[in-house]
Formats: structure tokens, C-alpha cells, sequence
């Protein structure tokens, strides 16, 4: 059993990129593994605007980040990126503190134009972090309904995060055989 970490970057509770990434973590805890979850309005706002490393809440949150061997990062675009909230949580978390770890990207945006998004944006920050990042799923908002279990209601999107998932469990099994050789 594997410890996982989803990471939300969205300011927003109700937010569309909030659903998918619990409802992923719902299945990644169907797979037998231990998911966490840190929202980035649940962190201090003085700690991130600051930039505070070292406050008590960030210290929890790079421990749990640390001891995770996965890591599922969710966040809404904007301009173009992922929130700044996010990049506020990023900026202050050690630089290799996704090392040796497999880390699945989640992005949902107002249309395709965003696409490039992740490959952009946060996959480099993944990489600046030393994580093992998949390839990610883009999302249009209107692809999604937070009212249902399943939030993703195209198929194409859902066999996605599908395929998502099974490459996130076969890397995790790679990373749990390197480490006990």
C-alpha cells in the first residue's frame, strides 16, 4: 500500500479541478492505497503570501509530501497557468521534495486553447522539483459536472484519467522495486 498525496490548487471549494482530484482520489483509494489530500485554502495565506517556509502548517505540508510516494496535482488554468495560490505552495516547499516520487498532473481550463498548459507550466515546476511526472490530463470545464460521483462526463476524458491511473500504479510498483533492491 502506497501513500499518496493529492495536492488541490484551486482557491475555490466548489471548484471543477477540486471534484476530479477527489474523485480520483477515490479511486486511487479503490487500488488499496492511503490518500491524503492538501488544499491550498486550507494552508495559511500569511505562510504563502510570505513566504514562509518554515511556518508550522508548510512543515506539515512538505512531511506528508516527503513520506508520500505519489503525488496528484490538480488545479484550474489561470492565465494560462495553474493558480498562483498553487505557485505560492510550490515556491516554498524544499526543491527536491518530489524526488523519487511518481506525480500525476490535473488541469481543467475554459476551453482547448489551454491545452499546452501543463506541458508549460506545471510539468516543468514537477520536474524543478525533482518529480517523475506522467504525461497529465487536460480538462474543459464543460466536461465536467460537480453535482455527480464521476464528475467527468466525456468518455474520451474519463478513459484518460483511466489510462492515467494505471500508468500512476505501474510507476509506483517500478519506484517500490527500486527501492527495495
Amino acid at each position: 500500500m502506497s501513500q499518496i498525496v493529492l495536492i488541490s490548487g484551486s482557491p475555490s471549494a466548489e471548484s471543477s479541478s477540486d471534484k476530479v482530484l477527489d474523485f480520483v482520489g477515490s479511486l486511487i483509494k479503490k487500488q488499496g492505497h492511503h490518500v491524503e489530500k492538501i488544499t491550498v485554502t486550507d494552508l495559511p495565506a500569511e505562510d504563502l503570501v510570505y513566504g514562509r517556509y518554515n511556518g508550522k502548517a508548510i512543515k506539515e505540508v512538505t512531511k506528508k509530501i516527503k513520506k508520500a510516494d505519489g503525488i496528484v496535482i490538480a488545479s484550474p488554468v489561470y492565465k494560462s497557468a495553474y493558480t498562483g495560490v498553487l505557485k505560492a505552495l510550490l515556491d516554498i516547499l524544499p526543491q527536491d521534495v518530489f524526488q523519487s516520487k511518481v506525480v500525476l498532473p490535473i488541469m481543467v481550463g475554459g476551453s482547448y486553447k489551454h491545452l499546452l498548459a501543463i506541458e508549460y507550466t506545471l510539468k516543468p515546476i514537477i520536474s524543478i522539483l525533482k518529480g517523475n511526472s506522467l504525461n497529465g490530463v487536460y480538462i474543459v470545464d464543460n466536461q465536467v459536472d460537480k453535482k455527480l460521483e464521476n464528475p467527468i462526463i466525456d468518455q474520451q476524458i474519463d478513459n484518460r484519467i483511466i489510462k492515467q491511473l494505471e500508468d500512476f500504479e505501474e510507476a509506483l510498483k517500478e519506484i517500490e522495486v527500486s527501492i527495495t533492491k
